[in-house]
């Protein structure tokens, strides 16, 4: 019944922008913190941005050098990841995830945002 669905992936050039989705259901979304988490092939899969379930305290990866922007809308149950000046290295799935404290977490199964020219 949780579900979890990101969407707004796709290939971008070098330098664009993308807005990421993902959308909560069967579970109190308003009580749970939110993260992108991102994956490339070959590598593991490194967290990106973290928003508190009110949306007071938000953090970043400091390889993402200030381009990327996490936002949430409890009333929608949105979590969105905003990405500029996006490079070839960006190029991964990208993930959301639902946390609440030690429980168990429930995960997104991603979306695809390549960067090429």
């Amino acid at each position: 019944q949780v579900q979890l669905v990101e969407s707004g992936g796709g290939l971008v050039q070098p330098g664009g922008s993308l807005r990421l989705s993902c959308a909560g259901s069967g579970f109190t979304f308003s009580n749970y913190a939110m993260s992108w988490y991102r994956q490339a092939p070959g590598k593991v899969r490194e967290l990106v941005a973290f928003i508190s379930s009110t949306g007071g305290i938000t953090n970043y990866a400091d390889s993402m050098k200030g381009r990327v922007t996490i936002s949430r809308d409890n009333v929608k149950n949105l979590v969105y990841l905003e990405m500029n000046s996006l490079q070839p290295e960006d190029t991964a799935m990208y993930y959301c995830k639902a946390a609440r404290g030690l429980r168990g977490d429930y995960w997104g199964k991603g979306t695809l945002v390549t960067v090429s020219s």
